[in-house]
């Protein structure tokens, strides 16, 4: 089971929701728990029993596990200086030990097609090999199972197996039905316990946990979910898989009644690609992106905190070939506004590669349409290769080219030297390379709370270019003047992609 830390709470609201009613000349309405409108909206009470449900759907949910071959090296000098000086070099330590993985699955048709969580039968790290898997049926039967196909991004996987009989499986429902507030069934595995029945309610859709990426789009529920649960199916109470139970938030490592399924409406598309053995294409646009946050709103001069920034554009990729810059501010893709419940990678890939797509941008506070020709998203590897790292180790020496004036110490808390050749050299980027370096960074200061570091280079201030230290002072006083919040500084770290940091301007 994988985890998530680090993420705000979700609100969990008591009861249904409240029917807005009685609007009157003067526009006043009722209360929102007023007793007509709680008649309405109030529910006609709670199942008596689960029992029923659980007898039909039980016999389809399995027991999925897996035997891996995992490389240990037990040379101890491996990887240090002292590595062959006892005639032992490198990998000639290798040993192997067993391990195994444990999650659940669920059947979708009677010739024994199994839809389950990558993770669940993926190798557990970069040394290990995936030797067999297992499906344990409620009767306790167990069949050896073919990998069909996986999908990394999605965290989807589907196996087959081949029984003397028909299968009992169950069918996906539509999650796009799905309202907060509506009871859910999960049955799976946890802890190695074998068929497991818990129930609770769907408490949010379309949550994103921060974790970024094209599917970063769950249902919530309360519903008991640990480890072991990874793949299960999240039922209705029509008997339709609405979700396949996937993570959960939890500091001890255990139930703390936040746990996240991938929709159905997502993971039907990709596990009929997956059981027909194609290949998953998803759209691609080229750009590094990040949420229009409060600081950044402030920087450019928005009024509403919409749509997603654009750090930097992939060369000749859609993006680039539609216009698109970096600084701009994505809202709407094909009318469909940019939300952190609809982001924009979400929007995008999931969308047939070659498709037109209309853009909706805002670019110096004007609105302009642009319309891109997505092309093929790359791996998840591929794509985090070169992210630009706040926190690499600094490459720059001691500074004695002096710092830039008071308004660029004061208000940002940095002090910034002209590029030289040598610290050029220093800081691993061309001589030609305009803007200037950071020399010091104050701690305190919201720079540096955003990353910036010694050695970073800054290349421009609210999209205007930055040659010399002066130039940036003047623009940090021309800021402060105008009584802006914060500024938008355009950073760079050695030869990787510069990139957006809105910083806020200290007060004196």
């Amino acid at each position: 089971m994988r985890y998530a830390y680090g993420i705000s709470a979700a609100l969990l609201l008591a009861g249904s929701a409240a029917t807005l009613a009685g609007i009157g000349s003067a526009g006043a309405q009722v209360a929102a728990n007023d007793s007509q409108a709680m008649r309405a909206a109030a529910p006609r009470g709670a199942p008596m029993s689960f029992a029923n449900l659980t007898e039909q759907l039980q016999p389809a949910v399995v027991n999925i596990s897996t035997k891996q071959k995992v490389r240990v090296n037990t040379n101890p000098f491996a990887g240090t200086p002292f590595d062959g000086l006892f005639g032992n070099r490198g990998g000639s330590g290798n040993r192997t030990r067993q391990a195994q993985s444990l999650g659940s699955g669920f059947i979708i048709s009677a010739d024994g097609y199994i839809v389950t969580n990558n993770h669940v039968v993926a190798p557990g790290n970069r040394n290990a090999t995936i030797e067999s898997i297992t499906v344990i049926m409620p009767d306790r039967t167990e069949y050896e199972a073919k990998l069909v196909g996986r999908d990394a991004a999605s965290d989807i996987a589907v196996l087959k197996i081949n029984a003397k009989k028909p299968l009992p499986f169950v069918k996906f429902g539509d999650s796009t039905s799905a309202r907060v507030g509506d009871w859910v069934i999960a049955i799976g595995n946890p802890f190695g316990l074998g068929g497991t029945v818990t129930t609770g309610i769907v408490s949010a859709i379309h949550r994103n946990t921060g974790q970024g990426g094209a599917y970063d789009r769950f249902l919530q529920t309360d519903a008991s979910i640990n480890r072991g649960n990874s793949g299960g199916p999240m039922f209705d109470l029509n008997g339709n898989v609405i979700g396949i139970n996937n993570a959960i938030i939890s500091p001890t490592g255990g139930n703390v009644g936040i746990g996240f399924a991938i929709p159905s409406e997502v993971a039907v598309p990709i596990v009929n690609t997956l059981r027909k053995g194609e290949k998953i294409e998803r759209g691609y646009l080229g750009v590094q992106i990040s949420p229009l946050t409060e600081d950044l709103a402030d920087s450019l001069g928005l009024e509403k905190n919409r749509g997603e920034f654009v750090h930097s554009v992939v060369p000749n990729e859609s993006a680039a070939k539609a216009g698109i810059q970096a600084g701009d501010v994505i809202v709407e893709v094909d009318g469909r506004e940019v939300t952190p419940d609809q982001t924009l990678s979400y929007l995008v890939a999931n969308q047939p590669v070659g498709t037109n797509v209309k853009i909706k941008l805002l670019r110096n506070g004007k609105a302009i349409n642009v319309t891109a020709s997505l092309g093929e998203r790359p791996s998840e590897e591929e794509l985090t290769t070169g992210n630009f790292d706040p926190d690499a180790e600094d490459q720059m020496g001691t500074d004695e080219n002096g710092a830039s004036a008071e308004a660029t110490a004061e208000a940002l808390g940095l002090s910034v030297v002209d590029l030289t050749p040598a610290i050029a050299r220093q800081i691993g980027v061309p001589s030609t390379q305009q803007g200037v370096v950071v020399s010091t960074v104050d701690p305190n200061s919201d720079a540096a709370q955003k990353g910036i570091r010694r050695g970073f280079m800054i290349t421009s201030v609210n999209r205007r270019p930055i040659n010399s230290a002066e130039d940036l002072d003047k623009a940090i006083s021309t800021a402060t003047r105008s009584n802006r919040e914060a500024v938008l500084l355009q950073v760079k770290r050695g030869a990787r992609d510069a990139r957006f940091v809105a910083v806020r301007l200290r007060k004196k």
